[in-house]
């Protein structure tokens, strides 16, 4: 039966409260639909060969392109230990079942008892039509803890054990490496840490404002200790986070909380370059004026003291709420682009709603025959797509260069 239009616009507002983005709804109807087309065949040659993807891996050593931000995700159908909150499938809770629906649409994987094993299968397919060598750093993700360090299912949004990360990084290791998520508050976290690194973990993710660690807290300080003297970086969330619900701790994204680790000497990466939303100027006492995220972040990049400790993220940048000041100043900031590392956040660019290519072209970020082959080529691979945009976007002749996508030099490190 045919849905109208203004149904259609009603149940994307709806599923897309918690991604950012349904303010822009209201302005503009996504240019390709709701729906991923989820094309499975191989992506045609005239594509693939294309001068617009050939120009992306110029300069760019596929054997160096690790990918640092792919989720993991699925039921747990496999006995994998994957879970995800029961409010996420249940029509009681509409904005998180739509959420949920949208990443399974987004990396095409069906709900149909063997999530887990369509969600690898659908990572393996689209790496096919990637240059061999490159690679996807697989996220696990802990749960949330409170400041005793117990676990709060009731609180998180969906576990990743890190057990089933490391493992499909073992059976392809040619493909896949992965990063442990291991919460801070823990009784075990040094203890997991340790075992994380021994199993071949490259980085931690930590997404505080979903997972409730204050990157700030003494409770943090053994952690800090244990991931300096190992050298291993923790891949962090900063700035406003709408994607993930969680234990609704938003202050603790604030990028300054992270001087904490990084006056450990822990290498800090700030996903997203914390490129949405406000928080308080800490610098200026708990009560410091609002200020964006991103200028926070920007103003320790600039402190020589950080230089080798932090670094930021591209992942989601260009996604249409952050597009704007943050973007521009990415690309105009050459100095830089050798402290960036680039993610894609998948599932997330399969998620059509969330790229507005008419509205780059508006911004004259990419030209009209470039917008036609990047929308042709997100309907067989989102990873490429979210690549090759990246690369296409120009700004007054500013660019990302191939530093950014060379992230294999900094995990290896």
């Amino acid at each position: 039966m045919a849905i109208s239009q203004e149904l259609n616009r009603r149940k994307l507002l709806l599923g897309l409260v918690g991604l950012g983005v349904a303010g822009t709804v209201y302005r503009y109807w996504p240019e390709d639909g709701l729906i991923n087309r989820c094309l499975t065949e191989p992506l045609p040659k005239s594509l693939l060969e294309h001068d617009l993807v050939q120009a992306a891996w110029e300069g760019i050593d596929p054997a160096s392109f690790w990918d640092s931000h792919v989720h993991l995700i699925g039921t747990g159908d496999s006995g994998s230990g994957l879970w995800i909150n029961p409010q996420m499938q249940s029509l009681a809770h509409p904005i998180q079942w739509l959420q949920r629906a949208f990443y399974f649409n987004a990396s095409c994987t069906a709900d149909d008892g063997q999530s887990d094993r369509n969600y690898v299968q659908g990572l393996n397919r689209l790496l096919q039509q990637l240059p061999a060598g490159v690679k996807l750093m697989l996220l696990a993700f802990d749960y949330f803890h409170d400041e005793q360090g117990k676990r709060v299912p009731q609180a998180s949004a969906f576990y990743t054990p890190g057990t089933y990360a490391a493992e499909l990084a073992r059976q392809h290791p040619d493909r896949f490496e992965w990063i442990a998520s291991i919460h801070p508050y823990r009784q075990d976290a040094v203890a997991a840490l340790q075992t994380a690194v021994a199993q071949g973990a490259r980085a931690v993710k930590w997404l505080p404002p979903a997972q409730g660690m204050d990157p700030a807290s003494p409770l943090c300080d053994p952690f800090y200790e244990a991931a300096a003297e190992l050298n291993i970086p923790i891949l962090v969330h900063a700035g406003a986070e709408l994607a993930v619900h969680g234990g609704n701790t938003e202050d603790f994204g604030n990028p300054l909380r992270l001087r904490r680790p990084l006056e450990h000497g822990v290498r800090v990466i700030v996903a997203h370059c914390a490129s949405l939303g406000s928080g308080p100027d800490l610098d200026n006492g708990p009560e410091g004026p609002a200020i964006p995220c991103f200028e926070l972040f920007s103003r320790m990049m600039d402190e020589p003291a950080y230089e080798g400790l932090l670094y930021g993220e591209i992942s989601a940048v260009t996604q249409i709420n952050r597009m704007g000041n943050a973007l521009e100043a990415l690309l105009r900031r050459d100095d830089w682009h050798p402290r960036l590392l680039n993610g894609s956040d998948y599932p997330l660019p399969g998620i059509l709603p969330l790229f507005s290519l008419q509205q780059m072209q508006r911004r004259s970020y990419i030209q009209p025959d470039e917008a036609e082959t990047l929308s042709a080529i997100r309907n067989y691979n989102a990873l490429l797509f979210d690549f090759v945009l990246k690369r296409t976007l120009r700004l007054a002749g500013n660019s990302f260069g191939p530093e950014p996508f060379q992230t294999r030099r900094f995990f290896e490190d």
